[in-house]
């Protein structure tokens, strides 16, 4: 199944033509404001058009359960309706099409301690794993993740890479993040975005090469042994 932008134009977003199967995982990489959360909203239909479509359907024309199913977006940042909603609570009502329980995916994410704690308490860092979690527990054929390692430590940036490493947890990946690390050591393929524009797209090993680190980075950054690194 292949999820599809053709040709879509706005005051961010210019000439932009995507094609995504649902086999493989993508990286979305680019500076500040270039367009990579924009893009996000624009696949799960958050942003109105009729550009975007999965298996030859427009997207928005599907029904709410099936748009549910192909595709969920995780923000970067948790954002609850109600101020007195638990953890326990939020991650029941994200519980779509799990294979695992909410149980489980508490203690994976090791913030079982929390299931009772309301969502508007807790850390930066503790938002950001539940909302993997939640994630987790959608399992909609697309997955995209905005950030999903912002505000957090490195023991826990290493243990949402093994969740996003492991095949059996999510079907599809599309990761939005700033961390050049994570995305070399992920190894998915890569679309850089620059201007509104797909500057790249491609394998990882491209574009992780020395010419496209210059070309897309200047001298910010460098590959040191096998870590992609700030350059200060």
């Amino acid at each position: 199944m292949k999820l599809k932008i053709n040709n879509y134009t706005s005051s961010i977003l210019k000439d932009l033509s995507l094609q995504i199967d649902s086999s493989k995982n993508l990286i979305i990489l680019g500076s500040n404001g270039v367009g990579k959360t924009t893009l996000a909203k624009l696949l799960c239909g958050l942003i109105s058009n009729d550009e975007v479509s999965i298996d030859d359907k427009i997207f928005n024309q599907l029904s709410k359960e099936n748009r549910t199913k192909y595709i969920n977006y995780i923000p970067a940042k948790l954002e609850v309706f109600d101020e007195f909603l638990s953890v326990k609570e939020f991650l029941e009502l994200s519980c779509l099409y799990a294979k695992n329980s909410v149980q489980e995916v508490l203690e994976r994410l090791e913030i079982g301690h929390l299931e009772n704690q309301p969502c508007q308490f807790l850390s930066s860092g503790e938002s950001q794993l539940l909302l993997l979690a939640s994630a987790v527990l959608h399992n909609a054929l697309f997955s995209i993740l905005d950030e999903p390692t912002s505000n957090l430590d490195p023991m826990k940036v290493k243990m949402v890479y093994a969740i996003l490493k492991d095949e059996d947890i999510f079907q599809s990946k599309i990761i939005i993040t700033h961390n050049l690390d994570l995305a070399y050591k992920l190894g998915y393929d890569i679309v850089f975005l620059q201007e509104g524009r797909v500057a790249f797209e491609g394998s990882s090993a491209e574009f992780f090469a020395a010419g496209n680190l210059q070309n897309f980075f200047a001298n910010s950054v460098k590959k040191l042994e096998d870590n992609i690194v700030v350059d200060l």
